[in-house]
């Protein structure tokens, strides 16, 4: 990544698109630390990163990451790996806002239904959907979503994101995407390119 600048202001929405290879996923996981830029600066709320306390940052940062890796338990449990003390009501909520809640309602033992290692038994699009609903239960100031709808098809990826619009209301998001439908709802969106940035403006401006 080089000569890359740019602010999102709270509550902001802003949307990354490149070819693959561009950079969008090394730009994506410098806010939560998961690697350090080896010069210039990333400041999450004006201060650097490197100077939060690491674990109060992955709080502030919920992070869907393109592989949505599932673990071992249930549904609930892992929907609770975002946030232990969370109520039914906001499982089954953000089930409901990831387009999951109909799926896991189907399965005899619905939010106990097992969940083999790494989400086997969960399609591509099933386990990018919870992998969602598991980030919103988390209910983090900043919403990362790297890629993280490649796997369903364009209807239920157009009722996700009308859910998360309303859901994302006064939270930061950065949608990553392949898809500019998918990134059409944001107020800027940042073109990549070999790992520079090439544009940065609305929808209706690039």
């Amino acid at each position: 990544l080089r000569d890359i600048s740019f602010s999102l202001p709270e509550g902001g929405s802003l949307g990354v698109i490149g070819a693959t290879g561009s950079g969008k996923t090394s730009l994506a996981s410098l806010l939560p630390r998961l690697y350090d830029a080896s010069s210039g600066q990333v400041l999450v709320g004006g201060v650097d990163v490197r100077d939060w306390d690491l674990a109060a940052l992955r709080r502030a940062v919920g992070f869907v990451t393109q592989e949505s890796l599932l673990f071992s338990g249930t549904v609930e449990s892992n929907l609770r790996y975002g946030r232990e003390g969370a109520g039914p009501g906001e499982l089954e909520g953000a089930l409901a806002d990831a387009q999951a809640l109909d799926f896991i309602r189907a399965l005899p033992e619905g939010l106990l239904a097992p969940v083999e290692q790494r989400g086997h038994n969960f399609s591509g699009g099933q386990k990018q959907r919870l992998s969602i609903a598991r980030a919103l239960v988390h209910d983090a100031r900043i919403l990362v979503l790297d890629d993280s709808t490649s796997a369903v098809d364009l209807g239920t990826e157009s009722r996700l994101r009308a859910a998360l619009a309303a859901r994302e209301r006064g939270r930061t998001v950065v949608v990553i995407a392949q898809r500019v439908s998918a990134l059409m709802g944001c107020d800027r969106i940042l073109v990549l390119d070999f790992g520079r940035m090439s544009a940065l403006g609305t929808h209706g401006e690039l």
